[in-house]
């Protein structure tokens, strides 16, 4: 099956499914209990500085590790998968002084994840099993000065944000069926990712649509930078995404509410995969594939969702409830609004015609 032919197979089990994505790679990546010589690798065994916590290096240094992962995510009933590309570009790299290296990371995150898709969807032919790679948010913002006395400094600007996502999406977009701009916290940021992926898939024989996906900080109902769920949607319409939605920072019980929203204003597929609840005092998650699960399965029978998953803190068995909470539930159906002009600050405007 060509990517081509993979992604007109989903769109169109998406118009009587819900899909289904994979769980944490974070956390699951922690419950393996590797150590600094695990993320060093032969490569790195004499790099200066301390890599734990590099998880996106482990495609380098521990790549079975990773496979299984992605193993596991689709045997528990996933239809896509994200790469273990969060943070692969030379921006978040640069934390570790591998920006040099931040191509070849995205790659091999792209290759892995290929390969455990092509290896499930050669077993069942008729069942496509995709690859989203995914592109975080960056460990620097456009829209927030990271000195309090000077609130008009940036430690980067936009061309050089650009620059390191085009970099990483050129990098996987030869493997991957979608690219997912996720957790985003900063709308700028995803701006510039956006132009990046768009770039890259003018240049490519096989684009790969996007998906988009923020998050919502606390109850307040916006992200970091102070945008609206409404208004987040407003800054990236343009971009005419496949499926928009939000993840992370929140449980499901939290993010109903702003999901909702994200279906009432957005007029593609709506993805949500929220945290396994809210973490505990030690940073570790509580909520039971049961409990994470009922929520979602509610989500789909009430016409909330297209796609669903987790993120931080779910595992194969949470992925496996979740297949099965919303197997044979009419997925939401999409919305068609009035021309009109929409803009966004903090807030969304609105001007029909």
């Amino acid at each position: 099956m060509t990517r081509d032919e993979r992604r007109a197979a989903l769109s169109e089990k998406a118009k009587s499914h819900v899909l289904v994505t994979d769980g944490a790679m974070g956390t699951a990546i922690q419950a393996l209990g590797l150590n600094d010589s695990d993320f060093h690798g032969e490569q790195f065994a004499g790099w200066p500085t301390p890599l734990k916590g590099n998880n996106d290096l482990l495609n380098l240094t521990k790549p079975d590790a990773i496979r299984t992962i992605h193993d596991d995510y689709l045997a528990a009933g996933a239809d896509m998968i994200e790469t273990n590309t969060f943070n692969a570009s030379s921006i978040s790299q640069a934390d570790y002084g591998l920006q040099e290296i931040a191509v070849q990371i995205a790659r091999e995150g792209a290759k892995l994840a290929r390969a455990a898709a092509d290896a499930f969807e050669a077993q069942n032919p008729s069942r496509p099993r995709a690859v989203m790679g995914a592109i975080g948010p960056l460990s620097k913002t456009l829209s927030i000065s990271p000195k309090v006395e000077d609130p008009g400094y940036r430690e980067v600007d936009f061309d050089q944000v650009y620059a390191a996502y085009h970099k990483q999406a050129d990098a996987m977009v030869s493997y991957v069926d979608f690219f997912a701009i996720e957790t985003v916290f900063d709308t700028l940021n995803a701006k510039a990712a956006i132009a990046a992926c768009m770039d890259v898939n003018s240049a490519c024989d096989e684009p790969a649509p996007l998906i988009v996906s923020g998050t919502i900080t606390d109850n307040s109902g916006r992200t970091l930078t102070g945008q609206t769920t409404e208004a987040f949607w407003n800054s990236i319409a343009h971009a005419r995404p496949w499926a928009a939605g939000l993840n992370c920072a929140l449980g499901a019980s939290e993010l109903r509410p702003f999901i909702a929203d994200m279906a009432r204003a957005a007029d593609c597929l709506i993805i949500a995969y929220p945290n396994a609840g809210l973490p505990n005092a030690f940073g570790e998650y509580d909520e039971t594939p049961a409990t994470t699960s009922a929520h979602l399965g509610e989500w789909a029978r009430d016409g909330l969702v297209n796609i669903v998953g987790g993120c931080c803190g779910t595992t194969a068995d949470h992925i496996c409830a979740i297949a099965a909470a919303v197997e044979g539930v009419n997925p939401r159906a999409l919305t068609t609004r009035p021309i009109a002009l929409r803009l966004s600050g903090l807030e969304p405007f609105e001007m029909q015609t």
